[in-house]
């Protein structure tokens, strides 16, 4: 299983979005550490709205998903872009 999918059924199943988009942007990083190709999966964006974002603060937003997403984080994903939102807000993607 990529790390792709498995961060997408982790907040799947930890938020019930009504969008989710996980995108792998490691391609867009390559070179930036002698190590990083591009080709591996060390750069990823969350785009997610759930209904359980709404009133919580941005950085409480934040929080939760890196919080569950630290297994993923200390075992070598390099960088965590997140994009959320509550239901009806304004989102620029």
């Amino acid at each position: 299983m990529t790390l792709q999918t498995r961060i997408e059924e982790k907040l799947t199943a930890a938020f019930a979005p009504e969008r989710l988009s996980v995108i792998n942007e490691s391609h867009l990083h390559a070179g930036h550490l002698p190590d990083m190709t591009g080709t591996g999966e060390t750069h990823m964006r969350v785009r997610i709205v759930s209904a359980k974002f709404a009133g919580m603060p941005r950085l409480a937003r934040h929080r939760a998903i890196t919080e569950l997403l630290k297994p993923e984080l200390d075992a070598g994903l390099h960088a965590l872009a997140v994009e959320p939102a509550a239901p009806g807000e304004p989102v620029r993607w």
